[in-house]
């Protein structure tokens, strides 16, 4: 029997996927338990349409990763800390400084974990890289100034 997987189950097959098992562990265990369905036509139209609004959902993010990843290529920051004697900061431009100053700059949300910067503790230009999506990364600049 076919059956379509409303949960993770166990040796058999994860949430969403069309499964073929004998009749009576689907109507005496699956069923019951409310972790398949029989895969009738509603059910299949069900599963296609959550297939599709997924593939919609990855494309979409994909696109607006690349198009903020064009916008910000190339690009520099520019910020601003206090430091002492000889250029040295007073802490470090961090991670969480840079995702703000983006935001500020060219309204793009990016997380601070997906900044990957060495520790900025004096004046002058660095090179960032961000990953915005599985794949698409961006290079800009860091300019550190008073």
């Amino acid at each position: 029997m076919k059956v379509v997987l409303k949960q993770d189950v166990k040796n058999l097959g994860k949430k969403g996927e069309l499964v073929n098992t004998s009749d009576g562990y689907a109507r005496n265990f699956l069923f019951p338990r409310g972790l398949a369905v029989e895969a009738n036509a509603q059910a299949m139209n069900e599963l296609k349409n959550r297939e599709e609004a997924e593939k919609y959902r990855i494309a979409t993010e994909r696109a607006n990763a690349q198009a903020a990843a064009d916008k910000m290529n190339g690009k520099t920051v520019k910020m601003t800390a206090k430091a002492g004697q000889n250029g040295r900061l007073f802490g470090s431009v961090t991670a969480k400084e840079i995702a703000e100053q983006i935001k500020k700059e060219f309204d793009i949300d990016v997380d601070k974990r997906k900044i990957a910067v060495e520790d900025i503790k004096s004046f002058g230009t660095y090179s960032v890289e961000v990953k915005l999506y599985n794949g698409i990364t961006a290079m800009f600049y860091v300019a550190v100034g008073e």
